[in-house]
């Protein structure tokens, strides 16, 4: 693994990004949009504050700003990931690149995403205490930090314990330590509920549940593409004598 290697590797991630970020922007508008429109409709039906002209417009927020912020969001994880990438390749076992891409994108989506999904989940507007959106931002942040730390943590814990108890059982610890310091992070974090009682529980978990599936066909559509580049890249440069499995070679 050169610069070279890890420059080309890094515009692969980040096209494969954008392109998973397209697929992502049409599952956030076919099923997204839907329960955002609702839950505005709900908010003007019983905010009695006359909140003046638009400055902008709905259907530019549903659609040109949609895509900015999803496009650019699939360029900036996916530049990210492809250098986790070259971390992880060759350390994870003698797997593929394609396979190493696959398990770096199951692991990003679940520490980066869902383990703070499941302690301060997505809410739709007129959920939540405009006096509190700094609190709330901050804690939904530090359990990402914490996450990914915690993550980070169990990936050396199961290579130390791997010698001794053989890489299954090391796994299985270390994934268990993971969850039992998720857990504790989720009873000390406090809890943030300000969702409205009279507010539809349909429209609050369609919009949850179209907020997992966007970031869910945004981690997989990465994984595959980019496993994909990945392994036509450095299998190529190895040349045709090599396998998969021997191009994952650690870095030294």
């Amino acid at each position: 693994m050169n610069t070279v290697s890890v420059r080309s590797l890094l515009v692969r991630g980040m096209l494969a990004g954008l392109a998973a970020g397209c697929l992502a922007l049409l599952v956030a508008y076919l099923l997204g949009e839907p329960s955002v429109d609702r839950a505005i409709g709900f908010e003007e039906a019983h905010s009695h504050d006359d909140h003046g002209v638009e400055l902008v417009s709905r259907t530019l927020q549903s659609t040109a700003g949609l895509a900015t912020g999803v496009l650019v969001y699939g360029v900036a994880l996916g530049g990210i990931a492809a250098l986790a990438f070259c971390v992880a390749l060759g350390r994870i076992g003698r797997i593929g690149p394609r396979a190493t891409a696959a398990l770096l994108s199951l692991g990003g989506l679940l520490v980066v995403y869902v383990v703070p999904f499941l302690k301060y989940p997505a809410n739709p507007p007129s959920v939540g205490d405009p006096d509190t959106i700094g609190k709330r931002t901050a804690l939904y942040f530090l359990m990402i930090v914490l996450s990914v730390l915690l993550g980070v943590a169990a990936i050396f814990l199961g290579r130390a314990l791997a010698p001794r108890l053989g890489t299954w059982w090391a796994g299985v610890v270390a994934v268990a330590a993971f969850v039992l310091m998720a857990g504790v992070a989720y009873a000390f974090l406090p809890v943030v509920d300000e969702v409205p009682a009279d507010f539809p529980a349909t429209v609050l978990w369609r919009f949850r549940l179209a907020a997992l599936a966007i970031q869910c066909v945004l981690w997989a559509g990465f994984g595959l593409l980019f496993g994909h580049l990945a392994e036509r890249l450095l299998v190529h440069r190895a040349g045709p004598d090599h396998s998969a499995q021997e191009v994952a070679e650690p870095v030294s």
